[in-house]
């Protein structure tokens, strides 16, 4: 599992990488522990953190939410005792969840509930 986590890697960002570029919006924040690329959660739309893992094959993620340390392992299905990572530790405190903050829309918990899963 070496491989699988380098804690002296930086995140790739404050946000979900993906959501950025397209003008998307994340419920959560997830840290790949091997490359830094910040994804958005399971809950969001996109799920771009696990979409990561299947198109790298990196598969511990960290949370990246204020107060929050439990690492994942895609691979196992269940929870992972992962070292301290690179600063910063997680997304700015002042942004909003979800977020970013004035791209979430109004309808938000509504659209979440439409989603196909």
């Amino acid at each position: 599992m070496s491989d699988a986590v380098d804690p002296t890697v930086p995140p790739s960002g404050t946000g979900c990488i993906e959501c950025d570029e397209h003008g998307g919006w994340w419920v959560h924040l997830r840290r790949c522990a091997a490359c830094g690329h910040i994804g958005c959660c399971d809950d969001s739309l996109a799920r771009h953190a696990t979409a990561h893992w299947r198109s790298t094959g990196h598969p511990i993620i960290r949370s990246f939410e204020p107060g929050e340390d439990w690492f994942w392992n895609y691979d196992a299905n269940s929870y992972y005792d992962g070292p301290e990572l690179a600063p910063p530790e997680c997304r700015p405190e002042e942004e909003t969840a979800p977020g970013p903050r004035g791209r979430v829309p109004k309808d938000w918990m509504a659209q979440l509930r439409s989603r196909p899963d």
